[in-house]
Parts: C-alpha cells; sequence; structure tokens
C-alpha cells in the first residue's frame, strides 16, 4: 500500500491532517489501536463538554469528532483501526511503516498524532481472573451511556471520571454507588460539591473509605466485596455493571524503538515544519513538545496545517505549495462539492 502521509493516531488531529492534506490534493492513511476514531475525545469523554474550538461555543467530545468526521467527507483517506505500528524503517526516499497485523505502507510522510501515546486502564489487583467480564459487566470507559439506565451502578475512583459519570448516570436513572478508598476527591471541587449533593439527597450511595476485595459471580457477577480500611469490615453490594476510573498508563510503546530525540514522552519537533530530527516524520498535537507548547486541541490544529504545507514538498519536490482560502477559491469549493446557488 502507498499513500502520500501515514497518520498514527485518528484522533481530533489525526482527522484534520485528512482535511488539510485534501485540500493539497494528498491522500492520508489513519492508524489507530482503538475500534473507532476520536482518539481521547471518544474514548474517554465523549460527553463532556469543550468549549475552546474557535468558532463553537459548546461541543461535547464526541460532537466534536463526527464534525470533523463530517468535515473530510469530500477526501478520500483510509483509516485502520485496531492496529498498532510496530516497525518503521527507512527505504531510499520512502519510509516503510509496519502494523501488528502485518499490514505494509510505504510513504514519504509519517505523521504521529498519538496524543499522549497509547494508554490503557489501571485495573484493580484482584486474585482471581476477571477478564471474562470485561466489556460485559467490567468497563474502563463508557461508550454508551444508555446500557445503565435503571441498571445497579457500582463506580470506583475518586477523580474527576468518576464524579463525572456518577452525576451523568445519576440524572438517567442508574442506581449509583460511588466507592472510593478516601473521603477526599482529585477531582474538580464542583464535580465533588455536586456528588455530596447528590449523596446528602439520597440519590446517590457513597461509600468511603472502601476498596473492593472480591465479588461473587457464576455466569454473571452479582454482588461486590467491599473492605472497609478504617473498621476493618467487609460489606457486599449488589451489582449489574461495575465501572473501574483509576486512570490510565500512558506509554510511548514503539516510538520509543524509532530513534526519535525525546524530552521525557514528548518528541521533540522545529517550530517551522514540526518535523521531527528524522527528515519526513513530523510529530504533531500532544504528543510533541516545543518552547512554549500548549496541550490544546487548537494548538495541534495550528501544528498540523503547516507540518502539511512541507509534507507536500516531499511529495511533490520542487513545486510550489498550492495555497488559498477556502472562502474564494474555486478550485478548493470544487474540491469540497461546494456550489453556491447565488
Amino acid at each position: 500500500m502507498k499513500t502520500d502521509i501515514v497518520v498514527i493516531g485518528a484522533g481530533p488531529i489525526g482527522l484534520f491532517t485528512v482535511f488539510e492534506a485534501g485540500l493539497l490534493g494528498m491522500k492520508c492513511t489513519l492508524i489507530d489501536n482503538l475500534d473507532k476514531p476520536g482518539g481521547q475525545c471518544a474514548e474517554l469523554y465523549p460527553d463532556k463538554p469543550i468549549f475552546d474550538i474557535p468558532g463553537v461555543p459548546y461541543q461535547t467530545g464526541q460532537e466534536h469528532v463526527d464534525a470533523l468526521l463530517k468535515q473530510i467527507e469530500p477526501f478520500e483517506y483510509d483509516l485502520m483501526l485496531k492496529e498498532r505500528v510496530e516497525e518503521i524503517n527507512k527505504n531510499k526516499e520512502h519510509w516503510i511503516i509496519k502494523t501488528n497485523s502485518k499490514t505494509e505502507i510505504e510513504s514519504k510522510n509519517i505523521f504521529i498524532a498519538a496524543g499522549a501515546g497509547s494508554f490503557e486502564p489501571i485495573k484493580p489487583t484482584l486474585e482471581k481472573d476477571f477478564s471474562v467480564f470485561e466489556d460485559k459487566q467490567i468497563f474502563y470507559s463508557i461508550k454508551d451511556k444508555n446500557i445503565f439506565k435503571g441498571k445497579k451502578v457500582a463506580i470506583f475512583g475518586g477523580g474527576d471520571s468518576a464524579l463525572d459519570w456518577t452525576i451523568e448516570l445519576e440524572k438517567i436513572g442508574a442506581d449509583i454507588s460511588l466507592i472510593h478508598r478516601r473521603d477526599a476527591f482529585r477531582g474538580a471541587p464542583d464535580s465533588e460539591m455536586q456528588v455530596r449533593k447528590l449523596a446528602d439527597k439520597k440519590k446517590i450511595k457513597l461509600l468511603t473509605p472502601y476498596i473492593i476485595k472480591d465479588f461473587n459471580e457464576g455466569d454473571k457477577i452479582k454482588d461486590v466485596v467491599l473492605f472497609n480500611s478504617e473498621t476493618k469490615d467487609d460489606s457486599t453490594i449488589s451489582v449489574d455493571y461495575i465501572l473501574f476510573f483509576y486512570g490510565l498508563n500512558k506509554k510511548l510503546g514503539p516510538i520509543n524503538k524509532w530513534g526519535l530525540e525525546l524530552s521525557g514522552n514528548k518528541i521533540k519537533v522545529n517550530t517551522e515544519t514540526f518535523e521531527t530530527e528524522q527528515k519526513g516524520i513530523f510529530a504533531v498535537g500532544d504528543i510533541n513538545t516545543y518552547p512554549g507548547k500548549l496541550n490544546l486541541i487548537l494548538s495541534g490544529f495550528h501544528e498540523t496545517t503547516l507540518a502539511v504545507q512541507e509534507a507536500f514538498k516531499r511529495v511533490h519536490p520542487g513545486e510550489r505549495v498550492p495555497f488559498g482560502y477556502t472562502t474564494s477559491s474555486k478550485d478548493l469549493h470544487e474540491k469540497l462539492g461546494y456550489k453556491n446557488s447565488k
């Protein structure tokens, strides 16, 4: 397979790369180890609001992803999900990218738009193997909140995810028990205040200081055994679903092996092209670092827009990078499928 730009990561910055490349007539191939596009916006906070997208007063994480997918509909691109880039090798003017599924892609440009790197949920340490219940009764993120409507849900954690989902699921009629190892939380004070008010009004159960000790199961999990760290007593609550929000282990994964200059878990780039010291490999979005870097989506949009200009020069050496305003360029209107009826 050959493409103009391989984009590692199908989050907002990766998706917007398709748009900017499409305006210049280039094709992208996106690779992501998740099962859907959108990155952390879709995986971790699909229902949480985003307020700092220019011109958009309010948008949830999933609405933002949906808008980006709509924006790139005019352009041809490949989207490879549940695949992870394992190897990058140089072959003269091209890079050869190999995934864990043995897919091999040749391209002059690689855009690393992997956010904070690959991430996996922190799981509880229990004696028994509970993996058979994962994605059935045990979850580490929420894709469809409606499955919890009217159900008994145990939420474990003390950060923003635990607090926010306690508030959100209570709104749709879930019977919530929020369990935390101490009676202090790491999340936003306003969210903690809302949760405590819900507990005072008996709309949720707030159980502290408890940790999970075990659960009773047959074909399904029926009860969770909790341990009180102060009284040293055990207690049991019945559940339909369990949500663990203990946070994420973030890892660079194979990126460590690609010969790129790193600063901690970030990739160093120059701010003219956002290219690494390896020609043809760019890093955009939260994965990169430079003086004055801000980890904002809008910063990533700026970075990938400039990086695409340099990528064009590598695909079409000696040619002038075409530039036009989408407001007035008839060529761009044609690419975007826009017809002015006036």
